[in-house]
Order: structure tokens, then C-alpha cells, then sequence
């Protein structure tokens, strides 16, 4: 099955995926995607007023949620690095709410282009998963958080439960596969399994939190072991 393990392979990958990307998460995640997203929002204690980013924002879900959260005096940045992505985010953002101060932004997670201790709050959805360096990818995000702000990391999560891995395994392959073929995206999609099986259980992502420095972290799995939240505080 092929992997995508450079930046340049995945890049590709989710600018190919653009313009399908959001009908597919709908019916691969039966909807529930959206309250996912608003948990992750919610864990992030972004309040009105704030700053705010959402680090590998794809077609920007996430970033709007984030945006009507801090509400019009408030302040959102979008960043991804499949510019594609960002050019759907930015007509969905016109069409459902251009009143609001978002910035979409051409960035890399490794390298984020921001000062330090910019942000009042920080989401990352899907993305982590997909970087190349995660312990720098924490980094990036521990020095661009003010101090005692926090970031909220929704992924995929690798169950600890045999059964429970058994049935994402299931699911990918007739759920996920299946729709990916519809859709017309087989090769893009066979990257996913992989990736959850590299991706570190959420104790292992507690772990690396706090050795980027920050001074708590709790993973919390949801939709049966198969998704989790990583909240870290500054």
C-alpha cells in the first residue's frame, strides 16, 4: 500500500483531494465530523476578543468555528500548506461568513511564520498526524501560544483494545475505501490506515506535549477509541 512520507507527497495528496475533501469527511465520519470539530474548538478556550489559529486548516471547518467563537472583534488565522484547500476555504468563508477577520495563509507547521506567544488559542485538526516531525511540530506550536493558553489536536487515534483495532481496520476497509473509490480519490485515501498505525497512542502524544514544554496534556478518545483530542496547556 503506498505511504506518503515526504511533505512534498502529502502536500500533493491533499490539493488533489481539495475539491472533494469536504463531501468525503461528511460521509466518512457519518456527520459527526462537525461536533468533533466544535469540541476541539471548545477545548482550545478561545474566547471572544482573542487571537486565534488553526494550524493545517484544509478547507477550513475548523478555522470558522474558530471565528465565530472569538466573533467579530476577534482575530482568526487559517494556515495550510495545500493551497488549494485554501482557496475553498476562502470562498466558504465568503459565502457563509465574510463579516468575520480571517486571514487564510500559505504556511508550513514545521516552520510556523508567526512571533512568539501570538495566540490567545490553537487547533489542529487531521494535521498532525501528517507531519513529518511532530515533536517539532508541538515546538512550533508551544512558542507561538501565549503563556497559559492552550491548543486542542483532533486525530485519528490508534485504539489499545484489540477488538476496538479490529473494527478501524474494518471500517477503513469498508467504509472508507469504498467511498474513496466513489469519489474517485483510492490512491489518495490508502495513505489513512497507515498513517494511524505510525501516529502515537494518546498517552504517547501526552508525552511529547510536555517534552515540547508544555505543563499539561490529556488525550481524550472519543467515537469508540477511534478519535481524541489532545489538549495542551502553555
Amino acid at each position: 500500500m503506498p505511504q506518503a512520507d515526504t511533505a512534498p507527497e502529502i502536500q500533493e495528496i491533499f490539493n488533489r483531494i481539495a475539491p472533494k475533501y469536504d463531501d468525503l469527511n461528511q460521509w466518512i465520519s457519518l456527520g459527526q465530523h462537525q461536533i468533533w470539530k466544535k469540541m476541539a474548538v471548545k477545548w482550545s478556550n478561545v474566547q471572544p476578543g482573542d487571537t486565534a489559529l488553526d494550524i493545517c486548516c484544509g478547507s477550513g471547518d475548523l478555522t470558522l468555528l474558530l471565528a465565530r467563537t472569538v466573533g467579530v472583534m476577534g482575530k482568526t488565522i487559517g494556515i495550510d500548506f495545500a493551497t488549494k484547500q485554501l482557496a475553498i476555504a476562502a470562498e466558504k468563508q465568503t459565502r457563509q461568513c465574510p463579516e468575520f477577520d480571517i486571514t487564510w495563509q500559505e504556511g508550513d507547521a514545521l516552520s510556523l511564520p508567526f512571533e512568539a506567544e501570538t495566540f490567545d488559542g490553537v487547533t489542529m485538526g487531521y494535521g498532525l498526524r501528517n507531519v513529518t516531525n511532530i515533536p517539532l511540530a508541538l515546538a512550533e506550536v508551544y512558542r507561538v501560544l501565549k503563556p497559559g493558553k492552550k491548543v486542542a489536536i483532533l486525530d485519528f487515534h490508534r485504539p489499545a483494545d484489540q477488538t476496538k483495532q479490529a473494527f478501524q481496520q474494518w471500517y477503513m476497509q469498508t467504509v472508507v475505501v469504498p467511498l474513496a473509490e466513489r469519489f474517485k480519490l483510492t490512491a489518495e485515501y490508502e495513505y489513512i490506515q497507515p498513517s494511524i498505525e505510525r501516529f502515537p497512542t494518546g498517552k504517547a502524544q501526552e508525552t511529547l506535549a510536555r517534552e515540547a514544554g508544555f505543563s499539561e496534556a490529556i488525550h481524550y478518545p472519543f467515537a469508540g477509541d477511534m478519535m481524541g483530542v489532545l489538549v495542551a496547556t502553555k
